[in-house]
């Protein structure tokens, strides 16, 4: 892991090797205090660890004090061109602020909410996007380059430690991967900020979400990254999800059940994929760290089961009437495998046999 300056969102560590968190954003009328904060709920228990919102107004800043008091989460103003707004929202108590520190207007206001920010221990994020970059920056480049997005963000960077301000976070994102990490990357190399890594504009749930675990992916593989946010189109309630499919892809997220299920052939004798969908709905509220395997048939069943705290092996369907007991019943027979104990057969609802000895397994392993 990359290491990072250190600081506290709230009460929420990043930097400094802390736990990559989840971010995602509303995209109700922050004016809307009810609205707003039923959203915020709503990603929390998705699994978002902090949660932007737009201040774009007065009415904006009036709505912070319910909305922050109602958070379970730690929030993130974002606000452009009126540095009024920032200060006014650092001093109704959000516990981050997203600017841009060109874009605010002078110096002078800079360091009006770089001190605080100080004052009230609340870190800024600065966010460069392609679409962002200074057009002295354009012109040198000849376009949107990675070296152009990070040299634009450290500068905005450089007007805040000028005026003294520390805490910083940097994000450089882009709408193609490959220009995300690159940028990453180099900004890895040149600096110790903690980095907000994401692909913006995403696009719809689906490839959005298939763009966003290779960028962020590849950049956590390699140790980048200290908090992310995956960008898709509509509602954020999904983002929290895939943002935490990819820290669990990556070895970041352990807390949960993984199950693994083989992709069937034709050798396949039992209903693989409802079987898996089963285990996975019934078992998620689990918080033990565990593997749990579903193959389909005898050839490398066994073997990939054996690999897994526990697992499933079919082995065909049953005298007693195949998959009667419906979708995910998978009334046929296998073989239950669990580290350290003799392979077992087993004969009828072969998702229901797993998930209660899965369940068991859980029990045993939280207990020790």
């Amino acid at each position: 892991m990359r290491q990072t300056r250190a600081f506290h969102i709230g009460g929420l560590p990043i930097g400094g090797g802390a736990p990559v968190t989840v971010q995602s954003m509303t995209n109700t009328d922050s004016r809307d205090a009810q609205a707003t904060l039923a959203q915020i709920k709503a990603l929390a228990e998705a699994g978002c660890d902090i949660v932007r919102l737009s201040v774009y107004d007065e009415a904006c800043l009036d709505a912070l004090p319910a909305i922050i008091d109602g958070s379970p989460v730690p929030l993130v103003a974002d606000i452009h061109y009126r540095h009024d707004l920032a200060i006014g929202a650092i001093e109704r108590g959000i516990a981050k602020v997203r600017i841009n520190p060109g874009n605010i207007g002078s110096v002078a206001n800079v360091r009006r909410v770089a001190d605080c920010a100080r004052m009230h221990h609340v870190p800024i994020r600065i966010g460069v996007n392609s679409g962002s970059i200074e057009k002295d920056i354009l012109a040198r480049e000849g376009g949107v380059t990675a070296r152009g997005m990070v040299d634009s963000a450290l500068a905005h960077a450089k007007l805040l430690e000028d005026a003294g301000f520390h805490d910083i976070v940097l994000s450089l994102k882009a709408s193609g991967v490959p220009l995300t990490v690159a940028a990453y990357e180099l900004a890895a190399k040149e600096t110790d900020y903690p980095l907000h890594v994401g692909v913006t504009e995403a696009g719809l749930p689906g490839a959005g979400n298939i763009k966003s675990a290779i960028g962020i992916g590849a950049l956590l593989l390699r140790g980048i990254g200290d908090t992310i946010r995956v960008s898709l189109t509509g509602s954020p309630i999904p983002e929290a999800g895939a943002a935490i499919d990819i820290l669990r892809a990556v070895g970041l997220r352990n807390e949960h059940v993984n199950v693994v299920s083989c992709p069937t052939c034709g050798r396949t004798g039992i209903d693989v994929a409802a079987i898996a969908r089963r285990v996975e709905e019934e078992l998620k509220d689990i918080r033990v760290p565990m593997t749990v395997a579903i193959m389909g048939c005898v050839v490398n069943g066994p073997g990939e089961a054996r690999e897994a705290d526990i697992g499933l092996a079919g082995g065909g369907l049953s005298a007693a009437g195949g998959a009667s007991g419906g979708e995910g019943s998978g009334y046929a027979v296998g073989a239950i495998f669990e580290k350290g104990k003799a392979p077992e057969k087993v004969e009828g609802d072969l998702a229901g046999i797993l998930i209660q000895r899965a369940r068991a397994l859980a029990a045993k392993k939280a207990a020790e």
